[in-house]
């Protein structure tokens, strides 16, 4: 990874260091098991169909998906190497015949028109507006026409008490990355990149904020 990109790039949980106990961090505090089964329903995939998990983290998103549907081809992709090797190890383990590939949100190495869906949970709020605005437009780019992405992450605070819990996942991950999501700019992001049907889907309060899910197009 070049240096340019190495200096706008947050890790799990802020820090490498943290890596290996992210899933245990995430199971016990962010509500996952209910988010990502929500995020996988919205979705309603049918067999055939190829998806993208944009930065699969561990895996345990991809693997999720691959067991709901078997008949899905199932693509994970994030920028972090050792992290993959994770994500790897964790499909073996399922027997989840997955994919991941290294690469960048906003420098995607796919072919324009190349998925049917595209999933983005607990990410976009690790980047830079600049960044996420390039990576709402990448994942328009290898979307196919009609296709969607499905997004779950921070939004804005249901109220004061969320607000209060997000000031420590602005703390991990960055005061100026996550400020665009407790001011409510996540369904913005997509409407002003070229995308439809930009749509709030469910909400889940956790004991570090509020949780958004939503869905966009890609005009068909």
């Amino acid at each position: 990874m070049p240096d340019s990109d190495k200096s706008r790039y947050v890790p799990a949980l802020g820090f490498h260091f943290l890596t290996p106990v992210y899933d245990a961090v995430v199971a016990l505090t962010g509500r996952e098991g209910t988010v990502k089964q929500a995020l996988i329903r919205q979705a309603g995939l049918e067999p055939g169909q190829r998806v993208l998990d944009l930065a699969s983290g561990t895996g345990t998103l991809a693997v999720m998906i691959k067991q709901h549907h078997p008949g899905v081809e199932v693509v994970g992709l994030d920028a972090d190497a050792r992290i993959i090797g994770l994500a790897r190890r964790k499909a073996g383990k399922a027997q989840a015949d997955i994919r991941f590939d290294q690469g960048l949100s906003y420098r995607l190495p796919y072919a324009a028109d190349e998925f049917d869906g595209v999933f983005a949970s607990m990410f976009l709020h690790h980047l830079p507006w600049p960044d996420k605005v390039s990576t709402a437009r990448e994942i328009l780019r290898v979307l196919k026409p009609g296709a969607c992405v499905y997004v779950a992450d921070w939004g804005t605070p249901a109220n004061i008490l969320m607000r209060g819990l997000f000031l420590t996942v602005q703390v991990l991950d960055g005061f100026q990355n996550t400020r665009d999501h407790a001011e409510g700019r996540l369904l913005p992001l997509f409407a002003e990149n070229g995308f439809v049907e930009v749509t709030r889907q469910n909400a889940f309060n956790t004991i570090y904020g509020t949780i958004v899910l939503a869905s966009a197009s890609k005009p068909a």
